[in-house]
């Protein structure tokens, strides 16, 4: 009879936690310069916690909604201020943490966190940790303050030397490291169309600033960032190793990768360069040509003709070479499992 009593109260316990339903699609997106609209989709009720702290409990955060059922909230903030926020079921206590991706800066292009990816373990990518960037020559000092707050430990510059001399970064104060070699160099006899030609050769190109960047992710001493020009080819590349490395699904790092035609501002990515005073300088003269081009001021679909992504050739030719990213990581970048594993353990939750 105790039996019989106790069955109906598993089966009632067993449906209640079937029928609770996991926080879906959470994205956070700036819908005016001091507002951020939070989106999700959840059957229960949803707690809204905000925090400047990446890693912040709702317990150390600020309640900003309690109950909503609606599946949308807008959140006043500052306009220059990014908070974390956290999405709580008020039923199954289930947390999800989101943040906006792109940085609101002033005169920045493409400075993004890969945060909040699905990953290996069915954990997500740490927020807060992992940054992208284009250029940084002509940030404000509203920008320099923003980036300040990021807690960042260490960049890596993946530009070339002429592009490092004709637009210097302007963050000071962190730990900065870049590999010399010549877009002069490899201009000569090479075709300047982006696409198949340009990837291919990044898996060795690329491979020493890779190294850096993987040494820096594994001093686990604050957040890194990387950046080349726009932030989308090279920074593209080195972003689709790490976020391999930490079990994102391709299909989720193509459409990372992607997002670079939303979210670069071309005009702030080099200072105006005058032809005339760079007569003998192939690659400044390069960049003066797009800047005068009016189609380079609006940035294309990272695609081929037949809607390839450009992305794609260089895993192709990781895969030829290699065999898989991860044989690549290990035989080329000299990642261990060990380091993998440290990797995952410290930029996941």
């Amino acid at each position: 009879m105790k039996r019989m009593a106790i069955l109906p109260l598993l089966i009632g316990l067993l449906c209640a936690t079937a029928s609770a339903r996991t926080i879906d699609t959470p994205a956070v997106i700036r819908s005016a310069p001091g507002e951020l609209t939070v989106t999700w989709s959840d059957t229960d009720p949803v707690d809204i916690y905000l925090s400047d702290d990446p890693a912040a409990r709702p317990d150390q955060m600020k309640l900003v909604s309690k109950g909503d059922r609606d599946g949308r909230e807008n959140i006043a903030v500052g306009e220059r201020e990014r908070p974390y926020l956290i999405l709580k079921d008020s039923r199954s206590g289930e947390t999800v943490r989101v943040a906006e991706r792109l940085l609101p800066l002033q005169q920045g292009s493409n400075f993004r966190d890969v945060g909040g990816y699905p990953a290996a373990g069915g954990k997500h990518v740490r927020w807060g940790m992992i940054f992208r960037s284009g250029g940084q020559p002509l940030l404000t000092d509203s920008d320099l303050q923003q980036i300040g707050s990021l807690g960042l430990a260490h960049i890596v510059d993946l530009r070339s030397s002429e592009e490092r001399s004709i637009a210097p970064s302007r963050i000071e104060g962190v730990p900065y490291q870049a590999v010399g070699y010549s877009m002069a160099a490899m201009m000569k006899g090479a075709t300047l169309s982006n696409g198949e030609n340009v990837y291919r050769p990044m898996p060795v190109m690329l491979a020493p600033q890779l190294k850096l960047v993987f040494q820096d992710l594994l001093a686990k001493d604050g957040a890194v960032a990387y950046n080349c020009s726009a932030g989308q080819d090279r920074t593209g590349f080195v972003t689709a190793m790490i976020l391999s490395a930490l079990g994102v699904p391709r299909d989720v790092i193509l459409a990372d990768y992607h997002l670079s035609t939303t979210y670069r501002q071309p005009q702030w990515e080099m200072p105006k360069i005058d032809a005339a005073a760079h007569a003998n300088d192939p690659v400044a003269l390069l960049f003066a040509r797009y800047q005068q081009n009016p189609a380079a001021a609006k940035p294309q679909p990272l695609k081929d003709a037949s809607g390839t992504s450009f992305l794609s050739y260089a895993f192709d030719e990781i895969e030829r070479k290699w065999g898989s990213v991860d044989n690549y990581l290990a035989q080329e970048i000299g990642l261990s499992r060990l380091q993998i594993a440290a990797l995952r353990s410290h930029y996941l939750e």
